[in-house]
């Protein structure tokens, strides 16, 4: 996901906050289920045609109860400065925050089947003593890779898959 310089601002201004940044996002993921679940109030949300009083006392009526008052006043912000749009890219943009402040990387990892535990933390161990960091990978399979792995890191691919062999195969032959 893209993430935006204006998402990236309200993120920060989140970070910077005294709120236990923990808990801001389970709220943030929470109103993040939520809105998921609901298409209609996604869209009635980033309706420009509803007024804003109105789309803020939706907010406290479907929000209010369930996360903090602080979190409530912040999704208020976002439809006053019509950024409601970018919600999810200010979420994405608060966790890749934490994760840079607490030495975190997340890391996407892609067999072609499921891999032992034994052999999952093997990998995570490697790639956390090649990058220096605390590793979270996100693993997932891919039949088509054939064999091998496949590790995305941000922009970074590192295909050792045989599917990406065959093809480089391919290429040197034509």
């Amino acid at each position: 996901m893209r993430i935006t310089a204006s998402a990236q601002t309200y993120a920060n201004a989140l970070v910077q906050t005294n709120m236990d940044k923990d808990k801001v996002l389970k709220n943030l993921e929470t109103v993040s289920q939520i809105l998921k679940s609901s298409n209609d109030l996604t869209l009635l949300l980033n309706n420009p045609t509803i007024p804003e009083n109105l789309k803020s006392s939706i907010i406290d009526d479907v929000f209010g109860k369930d996360i903090e008052k602080e979190i409530v006043e912040f999704l208020k912000i976002l439809i006053n400065k019509k950024r409601f749009g970018e919600f999810d890219m200010i979420v994405e943009a608060f966790r890749k925050s934490l994760d840079e402040i607490s030495g975190i990387k997340r890391v996407e990892v892609v067999s072609a089947v499921d891999l032992k535990e034994d052999f999952k933390q093997r990998i995570t161990a490697k790639l956390a003593g090649n990058l220096n960091k605390t590793v979270r990978p996100i693993w997932s399979t891919d039949p088509e890779i054939i064999a091998g792995l496949v590790v995305k890191i941000e922009d970074d691919v590192i295909d050792t898959s045989v599917r990406n062999k065959l093809e480089k195969m391919k290429r040197q032959l034509l």
